[in-house]
């Protein structure tokens, strides 16, 4: 069902990124954890990150399964119980929340504003999110790139999201995400977009009028 614009001004639907916006980054810690976990020659950081993330949007587009995916990052096939103990532990990196912007978007979803996730996460990660209360409490839907087999910023994200908000119009839906470059690509859609950098003051600014309604519900 579409629906119609509440206001020729406001935000009548939020499309949110998770990781950087409601997901907090992993800290060194967790990191090094990985790393050690996988093994990693003399525990270098650097060059760990840089065999992790080389092959990471083929594995959260499911172009590559985990054993593909760790296969690629360790330069060999690991075992099935270290297989499993390497993506459940890279899975944890990504599910600690910032309360921070939680609380924002429980009162900005008290106001009756819409929301869709729409992440690139692998199939793994997509399942752990999906059974956390804050997603069944503040998100319509949810559309992770392992289940779409595409990952921001292709265009057909954005248009999937859009539609999942129910909203006809982009122009009155604020697509919110860390990266510049998958912001650049929803507003060339025609999305409202907010380069969320951790400054709260940005975001309430951004739901102000949704944020006022709550308060006096």
């Amino acid at each position: 069902m579409t629906r119609t614009s509440a206001s020729p001004t406001g935000v009548d639907a939020l499309i949110l990124d998770y990781n950087g916006v409601l997901g907090l980054q992993p800290s060194t810690a967790m990191w090094t954890r990985l790393a050690d976990l996988a093994e990693w020659p003399d525990r270098h950081l650097p060059s760990f990150q840089d065999a992790f993330w080389a092959p990471r949007n083929a594995y959260d587009a499911e172009e590559l399964s985990d054993l593909a995916y760790w296969a690629k990052v360790l330069g060999h096939h690991p075992g099935p119980r270290w297989l499993r103990t390497l993506r459940d532990a890279d899975t944890d990196m990504w599910t600690r929340t910032d309360p921070r912007v939680l609380d924002i978007l429980y009162r900005a979803r008290a106001a009756g504003l819409p929301m869709v996730l729409l992440s690139n996460a692998p199939a793994h990660l997509s399942n752990v999110l999906d059974a956390t209360d804050w997603r069944r409490e503040l998100m319509d839907d949810a559309l992770y790139s392992a289940r779409m087999r595409l990952c921001k910023p292709d265009p057909a994200t954005y248009e999937h999201a859009l539609a999942a908000t129910g909203i006809a119009d982009p122009a009155h839906v604020l697509f919110i995400d860390d990266r510049e470059d998958n912001c650049q690509a929803a507003a060339e859609l025609g999305l409202r977009t907010l380069h969320y950098t951790g400054q709260l003051s940005d975001l309430e600014q951004q739901l102000m009028p949704a944020l006022a309604d709550s308060t006096g519900s």
